[in-house]
């Protein structure tokens, strides 16, 4: 599902880029047709590996399933943080919430339901790491470079995009990392591996931020 949106976002009709992952988008490789074609198959894809993965506890896959569309559809999923992109003003958190934040709020909680527990304990969570890695992208597509990025940067002020560096500033943005990345840590459910689980954020939190501010991180 990930992938179909990064697809669909490359789309000459919302960023038109060039550039994913240090490679030609998809519908500058193959056509924007085939480039349509093939974030639509992802999609269904998506659901396809959900019911193979389920064939043992086939009694989990309803709730999957809720999860994983309430993430990806509308109004609540990334369909609507695509759609607010093109709004003259939106709140910035909202906006990061559903445009990124909405597939690691489904990445917690159909972990959680894949082993059998609760997930509304991991919404935060989800919710949090998805902001973080909203944010640390704003950052990059200011400050980075091209091979940290794999793709050009600047996009964000020319294609009109929200972003929080141009809300925060550089220093400001870094500081509201912070804050995403510690409320996230204090969300954290009580569960085997904790601890674990901390560090697991701490590094990637690393790996997020641009080079030049990495140790600012936790």
């Amino acid at each position: 599902m990930h992938c179909a949106s990064l697809v669909h976002d490359d789309l000459p009709c919302f960023d038109d880029a060039a550039l994913r992952r240090g490679k030609p988008t998809a519908h500058r490789a193959f056509g924007e047709t085939v480039a349509v074609l093939a974030g639509d198959a992802l999609i269904i894809l998506a659901f396809e590996n959900l019911a193979k993965g389920c064939m043992k506890c086939p009694e989990r896959l309803p709730s999957l399933i809720r999860i994983l569309t309430k993430s990806s559809g509308l109004p609540f999923g990334i369909c609507s943080g695509q759609g607010w992109e093109s709004e003259k003003k939106i709140k910035l958190s909202a906006y990061h919430q559903l445009k990124t934040g909405s597939l690691f709020i489904a990445a917690s909680c159909m972990g959680a339901v894949s082993a059998g527990e609760d997930f509304e304990p991991w919404v935060e969570l989800g919710a949090r790491v998805g902001e973080a890695f909203q944010v640390a992208d704003d950052l990059k597509d200011v400050v980075g470079q091209l091979d940290e990025l794999g793709k050009p940067k600047g996009q964000d002020a020319i294609n009109s995009r929200p972003s929080a560096v141009s809300e925060l500033g550089v220093e400001g943005a870094i500081d509201r990392l912070q804050e995403i990345l510690s409320g996230a840590i204090a969300s954290i459910p009580a569960c085997a591996g904790e601890a674990q689980l901390c560090e697991i954020i701490r590094h990637q939190a690393k790996q997020l931020m641009p080079a030049f501010a990495a140790d600012k991180v936790l």
